[in-house]
Formats: C-alpha cells, sequence, structure tokens
C-alpha cells in the first residue's frame, strides 16, 4: 500500500500540470492519500508511506485550483475542447 501511494503520488503530482489529464492526477493524488493513510495504519513509521502521503496532498492541493482554472479557460475560450463539433478544435469533422 506504502509503494502504491508513492507512485500515485508521484504521478498525481506530474499529471496535475498538464491541462485536461489534470483531472487524472486529481483522482491519483485523492487515491494516494488513502492508500497512504492504511499504510500508515499497518505500519506507523512506513517512511514511504509518509511521502506518497505527502505528495498525495500537494497534488490534491495544487490540482484542485489547477483543474478549475484549465476548465474555466476551456469553457471560456471555447476552443472545441469542451464543446464537441462546434466547427473548431480536436473535434472537428
Amino acid at each position: 500500500m506504502a509503494a502504491a501511494s508513492l507512485i500515485l503520488g508521484i504521478l498525481g503530482l506530474v499529471l496535475v500540470w498538464v491541462p485536461f489529464v489534470g483531472i487524472l492526477g486529481l483522482v491519483f493524488g485523492i487515491v494516494g492519500i488513502f492508500l497512504a493513510a492504511a499504510g500508515k495504519k499497518a505500519q506507523p513509521q512506513n517512511a514511504i508511506a509518509t511521502a506518497g502521503l505527502v505528495l498525495s496532498i500537494i497534488a490534491v492541493v495544487f490540482g484542485i485550483p489547477l483543474t478549475a482554472c484549465y476548465l474555466c479557460i476551456g469553457a471560456c475560450t471555447g476552443d472545441g475542447l469542451l464543446t464537441p463539433f462546434s466547427g473548431r478544435g480536436f473535434w472537428t469533422w
């Protein structure tokens, strides 16, 4: 559990900085917090679980406002990522 929380914390911290993939990083951070808590419950002095907990918390703290900003920017600019079949952007046929 501790190693999984560390991996999810690292992945979450990296992915929150990527627009529109940050939601996945936010989910990884939340799951990492739960896994780190379970790892610390099993072995209270586990440094890997502590590192996973810290990284996951940082990922969630940065992920919430960044994801909100990415979604607001995408909705305001109408770049086609949030408005499929609009005639512009990625979903253009």
